[in-house]
């Protein structure tokens, strides 16, 4: 059964940084996407970052230039945040899917941007 763990997140400055992980567990060898979102889970949510099982990146307006996602061996990927913003104030979801079409999400990361 895939699960997804987050860590990072936290209280941030404007202007400063912050980061998130996220690694899959459980039967990850179909996990083809996976990005974060913010707010709670759902066709609504919006897209922070996403990166393809080819490596390729794609970012949400409000974060370009701003953020960057990586992911790494074993399913893994982070979201350095530089350049915070009181808006990018939110909880996050790592999101991976799997190539038969499933979705997981993680548990949600509260990253709070003050002023």
């Amino acid at each position: 059964q895939v699960q997804l763990v987050e860590s990072g997140g936290g209280l941030g400055q404007t202007g400063g940084s912050l980061s998130l992980s996220c690694r899959v567990t459980g039967n990850d060898y179909t996990i083809s996407t996976m990005g974060w979102y913010r707010q709670a889970p759902g066709y609504q949510s919006p897209m922070v970052a996403i990166v393809t099982g080819k490596n390729n990146a794609v970012y949400g307006d409000s974060v370009k230039g701003r953020f960057t996602i990586a992911r790494y061996a074993g399913n893994s990927i982070t979201l350095q945040m530089d350049n915070l913003e009181p808006d990018d104030t939110d909880v996050y979801y790592c999101n991976a899917n799997d190539v038969f079409g499933s979705g997981y999400w993680g548990q949600g990361t509260q990253v709070t941007v003050s002023s």
